[in-house]
């Protein structure tokens, strides 16, 4: 052997490490090894012979093997790895049958839990019986060589296959080549047996794969699992440097777009194009003021917020904070007013543009611009719309806005329960907001826009507060010039704001709120109004949302008619809408499957598009003991049938069922006492109810019915059950009655008789103290009605079985 193949001892971790014995070519066959060992367990990875790397244990369980390995001459130690199972819990049967023998060159040091001791791999060992199946482990073993000649050229093809694969890894990776000066120290590369063995315990393999190439004798074939492992690190390498080059490319294309941006910063500042980011912001607030006439507090507020936000540095989070409450402040339109257009012709035509019929409401709505023009200005308004559901409170809102040319917004507050979306969050607060109506301000971009407050009857109360009083200062003329927002901490004017409210009901309405609104009653449509909006509005807006030409598509007056007493009976036009859609619809899918250009639709078609229709023609009840009355809901108008038997005459006896009120329960009492204390005034037999069990109900049991205007229909069923005498003629009626016989007044008279004739009952009984609300009603509805006006219950009687009574006859 010449002179260089000779090594020099080498420090690893501050231990000198001999060169291994199979380094040299004319070394002795081997150096004498023991026929025992004690074994240890490791649970990672096998260890290889030629390997030089630090071994972590337990002590706590491995300390006497240690030291009996220490105290031996040879200090020897058999590695063995276990896979699955923890290493200080390993028994005998958990090991496999070869291992790597070790030398011990440094014990750890110190009472740590867990030790570190440097080894050196020598050669492979085989298990041939254990001699002690307790730690510290004791096992006979043998030695097994290396088989195939390593001198053969395929071993040499085998061992340049695998150096060109660690030439390939050494630039993907520099740890790579820390581990082939650390073989290359110690080792003779021309070993083809120790160069297999480093090239696995190079590589990232798994346990298993590592340990079937230990256990691998013949030569030929560990280097060729040991080749292919070394591949599928390579790719596996390179996958990684691609990636990370992509990353590294991607984070310095972003650095180098960060350091360009802050370079021509720096180069418009000098030149004086462009300001910092706390400059632009102060520019931008600056000319927003421009064009605005702020009051004299409101200038200060804004002056001492401009100053602190020059003090600030850009990114504190009070920065954020004053330049969030500054962008608001100065979005507010302050001064800012448009030009209201007071002409009544103008309103009258976006009045009637956007509605047909309504005309006492779009009366009402004139009436109210009409003071306005007189005045020269509209302020200080609050109108609230009330009605049942689509009838058009929303975009009658809408063409009061188009009338005056303002401005619109639109919010709902129904469900809202705190206050502070009416006056704001206090700026105190993470994420803190301006309310509701400065946010309106922001948008509209003008201090008298008509903001409408929809669902006014649906707002809530919770522990965060009472929206309800919070629009008590909103809503009041005399207040809200000051109205006082929580975030902007200001005082804002909205006193030129129109307010538009909105509601169903005016029962949950706040009294102290009601009273600072006028209320616009809006009932439903009879079916003549429904026929017109169908045809104006409704229909052309249907076709146009599902992209149909008006030609394409068509509907006459007959089908929409039975569209609407058929498919749609409630106060307003929404669900007709619906059902529109619906017929659409389904025309479009007869056009493209017929391939047809153009459909007609016609009054035979409706129930194949639509099915069978939900209301069949009213026929009002008839018979013995039965009246129609007429009631009131927050749908609209409704009429009811009353029906009264004799359930037998065993006893006396009054039974009342259909899902009745108390006041409603009252009326009926208070009828049937006043029925039975007039018997033979009204040509009765004076003991008819002394012997009977008589039932009053009132149909649809399963919808809550109550209130006082069914008394005189009551006692009307009571009489025609009494006297055995039907109502001959179709009559519907309405009044409270007392016990003495008075008809008193009841409300939503112009619902009840739009009930009325939609139902085709064209005569009513109405009290006499109502008679002014129906002369109040449009000509449209009182045609063709003949109505009659009661001031006591004998009117009644006379208008309904069309006898006179003796004057002195009731007592």
């Amino acid at each position: 052997m010449s002179d260089d193949s000779v090594m020099d001892d080498t420090v690893v971790n501050g231990e000198v490490i001999p060169p291994h014995p199979e380094a040299h070519d004319l070394a002795v066959a081997d150096e004498v090894m023991p026929d025992t060992l004690h074994i240890m367990p490791i649970a990672t990875r096998p260890y290889f012979p030629g390997q030089v790397q630090p071994v972590v244990v337990n002590m706590q369980q491995w300390q006497g093997t240690l030291q009996k390995v220490a105290e031996s001459g040879h200090r020897l130690l058999g590695l063995s790895f276990v896979q699955g199972v923890d290493p200080d819990q390993a028994k005998p049967r958990d090991f496999p049958g070869m291992g790597c023998v070790v030398r011990l060159h440094r014990l750890p040091t110190g009472g740590d839990a867990q030790g570190q001791f440097l080894v050196q791999g020598v050669k492979r060992f085989r298990l041939v019986r254990w001699l002690s199946e307790k730690a510290p482990f004791l096992a006979q073993v043998e030695y097994p060589r290396s088989q195939g000649q390593r001198d053969s050229d395929e071993i040499k093809a085998y061992a340049m296959a695998l150096i060109k694969e660690i030439k390939e890894l050494l630039p993907l990776n520099p740890l790579y080549s820390e581990e082939l000066k650390q073989y290359l120290s110690h080792f003779n590369p021309n070993e083809p047996s120790l160069l297999a063995d480093f090239s696995a315990a190079l590589t990232t393999a798994n346990g298993e794969q590592l340990q079937e190439v230990l256990e691998t004798l013949p030569l030929l074939s560990r280097m060729e699992k040991v080749l292919n492992l070394l591949r599928k690190e390579r790719e596996v390498a390179e996958l990684q440097s691609k990636i990370s080059g992509q990353v590294n490319q991607q984070v310095s294309a972003q650095q180098r777009e960060f350091f360009l941006r802050e370079q021509l910063k720096a180069i418009q500042k000098e030149l004086g194009i462009s300001k910092d980011d706390k400059t632009a912001d102060a520019e931008g607030f600056e000319a927003r003021l421009k064009s605005l006439v702020l009051p004299e507090a409101v200038q200060k507020r804004i002056d001492e917020e401009m100053q602190k936000l020059s003090y600030l540095e850009t990114g504190s989070p009070e920065y954020g904070v004053t330049r969030n409450y500054l962008d608001w402040t100065t979005s507010v339109p302050w001064g800012k007013y448009s030009e209201d257009i007071l002409d009544l012709a103008h309103a009258r035509g976006k009045l009637d543009e956007h509605h047909d019929g309504l005309d006492d409401v779009k009366e009402r709505i004139v009436e109210f611009l009409a003071v306005g023009t007189f005045r020269g200005e509209i302020s200080g308004s609050i109108l609230n719309l009330v009605g049942p559901p689509g009838v058009g409170k929303t975009s009658i809102g809408r063409a009061v806005a188009d009338a005056l040319g303002r401005e619109f917004y639109r919010f709902s507050l129904g469900g809202m329960r705190d206050e502070a979306e009416i006056k704001g969050h206090r700026r105190t607060y993470i994420g803190a907001m301006p309310g509701k109506l400065v946010q309106a301000l922001k948008e509209v971009k003008v201090s008298n826009p008509v903001i409408m407050l929809d669902e006014i009857d649906k707002i809530g109360a919770s522990y965060q507060g009472d929206p309800a009083s919070a629009l008590l200062e909103v809503l009041d003329p005399e207040q809200n010039g000051e109205f006082l927002d929580h975030y902007l901490d200001l005082r804002v004017d909205l006193s030129k704001v129109l307010f538009i409210c909105t509601a169903n009901q005016l029962d949950t309405i706040p009294s102290p709120l009601l009273d600072r609104m006028e209320t616009i009653r809006l009932a439903g449509y009879i079916a003549e109004e429904k026929l017109k909006i169908a045809r104006n509005h409704l229909w052309p807006r249907s076709l146009q949302r599902a992209g149909v030409e008006d030609e394409q598509l068509k509907i006459n007056d007959a089908a929409l008619k039975f569209v609407i007493d058929s498919y749609c009976r409630e106060a307003g036009v929404r669900g007709l809408e619906k059902q529109l859609g619906r017929i659409i619809r389904k025309s479009i899918v007869k056009l493209l499957e017929g391939g047809k250009d153009k459909l007609r639709v016609g009054r035979k078609d409706i129930e194949e598009l639509l099915g069978k229709p939900p209301f069949a023609a009213d026929k009002p009840f008839r018979g013995l003991g039965i009246a129609t009355g007429l009631a009131w809901t927050s749908l609209g108008g409704a009429t009811l049938a009353i029906e009264s038997s004799q359930v037998h005459t065993l006893n006396r006896g009054f039974k009342l069922t259909g899902s009745l009120g108390e006041v409603m329960r009252e009326s009926a009492e208070i009828a049937y006492s006043y029925v039975m204390a007039h018997l033979k005034d009204y040509g009765c037999n004076p003991d008819y109810f002394d012997t009977s069990m008589v039932h009053l109900h009132v149909p649809e049991g399963a919808t809550p019915k109550d209130g006082p205007s069914a008394g005189v229909t009551m006692a009307t069923a009571l009489l025609s059950l009494a006297r055995k005498e039907r109502i001959k003629r179709p009559l519907a009626m309405t009044g409270e009655l007392t016990l003495t016989g008075q008809v008193l007044a009841v409300g939503g008279i112009r619902e009840k008789v739009i009930a009325a004739r939609r139902s085709q009952i064209m005569e009513l009984i109405l009290p006499v103290t109502n008679k002014a609300d129906f002369e109040e009603l449009p000509n449209y509805l009182r045609e063709g009605i003949n109505v009659h006006f009661a001031k006591t219950y004998r009117d009644v009687f006379h208008f309904v079985f069309e006898e006179h009574l003796d004057d002195n006859a009731l007592h």
